[in-house]
């Protein structure tokens, strides 16, 4: 295939392209793949995680700018290009019973015409192959469970001149994943890796709430190796300072423990219009050389 590789990550927030497929893009960014982060919302209603940063009453009253400045910072480290859908956060609701979302929020948008500013991006950038979240959202956030189900629409629509007639000319996409990261598989491996050694580890109250969900394990069909690109990852990550702090425990397991013991990071084949062979070790299997 002569044709220039693209992929699309789509994403409810900034800060979920750092946390989520990093490596990956980063990888491909290096072998000289265009990458383009579709970002949905402009995380207005995240709170501040970092407690460093709590309580600051300029970061409070100007999340909104703050977090794109973090996207963009975030996005020129991992070298990708990236696109904001121009929906609301919704937040994340707590309590029993939980309160309704803000009326104005992405989750409360219809699907089909919240899928369409998605169309137009993925008819003008033309990707190959997508990447988002599974039904669950990853986690059940009603902006991920949004995320899926827009992208789901738009996958299907990309290539349909007869739908959102308005939004370009048709382009289907080859292959549609869900992002998986974070999986039983790796996390058991990182805990008894990190015991092993003598070390703490943070994941024995994840896997401890682990046997709580009740849902069944995803399947994993793509491994992508990207060890080489962790420390870029994790300096993507940082750059979202309100949502990260860096001392915490997204970075006790160490650099060289990560790269041994699990160097891949992991992804559901959701959608594929090409022949491929599972398991993968590219998100463009079946499409390079076609």
């Amino acid at each position: 295939m002569t044709e220039q590789l693209r992929l699309m990550a789509v994403h409810a927030h900034p800060d979920d392209e750092s946390s989520k497929g990093a490596a990956t893009m980063a990888k491909y960014v290096s072998e000289g793949v265009d990458v383009l982060v579709a970002t949905c919302t402009g995380g207005e209603r995240g709170s501040i995680l970092n407690p460093k940063l709590q309580g600051d009453p300029y970061i409070e009253e100007h999340i909104h700018e703050v977090r794109a400045k973090e996207m963009d910072e975030a996005r020129q480290i991992l070298g990708v290009r990236q696109e904001w859908l121009g929906f609301v956060d919704s937040g994340l609701p707590e309590g029993d019973p939980l309160p309704p979302l803000p009326e104005d929020c992405f989750a409360l948008q219809d699907v089909e015409a919240a899928a369409e500013p998605l169309v137009k991006l993925i008819r003008t950038f033309k990707p190959q192959v997508i990447t988002t979240y599974d039904e669950n959202g990853g986690y059940p956030h009603p902006d991920h469970i949004m995320t899926h189900k827009i992208s789901m629409v738009a996958f299907e629509a990309a290539g349909d001149p007869g739908k959102y007639p308005e939004a370009g000319e048709a382009w289907q996409p080859q292959k549609l994943y869900y992002n998986q990261g974070f999986n039983r598989a790796r996390t058991v491996a990182l805990h008894e890796a990190l015991l092993a050694r003598g070390l703490d580890s943070p994941y024995g109250e994840w896997l401890e709430r682990w046997k709580t969900f009740d849902r069944p394990e995803r399947t994993l069909t793509t491994y992508v190796p990207c060890a080489d690109f962790f420390e870029i990852r994790d300096k993507a990550l940082i750059a979202h300072r309100t949502q990260i702090d860096p001392d915490g425990g997204w970075f006790r397991v160490p650099m060289d423990i990560q790269k041994e013991v699990w160097p891949t990071e992991e992804y559901e084949l959701a959608k594929s219009l090409v022949d491929t062979s599972l398991p993968e070790d590219d998100l463009f299997a079946g499409i390079r050389n076609n």
